[in-house]
């Protein structure tokens, strides 16, 4: 997935609504966010284009 479509979703899907309710108070809450959505997208997000897996259960079904 290129960066430019990992960063949009992470900005509809996790900034603006974090944003809209409670906001971040320091730069490291924003990057701690940033990485758990980054585990959250990789690891546990069902995606259409896997079938409905999440990335990593599609790649090891694949192996």
């Amino acid at each position: 997935m290129s960066n430019g479509i990992i960063f949009g979703k992470i900005k509809s899907e996790r900034y603006y609504l974090r944003f809209k309710k409670e906001g971040y108070n320091t730069f490291e809450e924003l990057e701690k966010d940033i990485e758990d959505y980054i585990e959250f997208y990789n690891n546990d997000r069902p995606q259409k284009k896997c079938d409905g897996f999440a990335p990593i259960e599609y790649r090891m079904m694949a192996a």
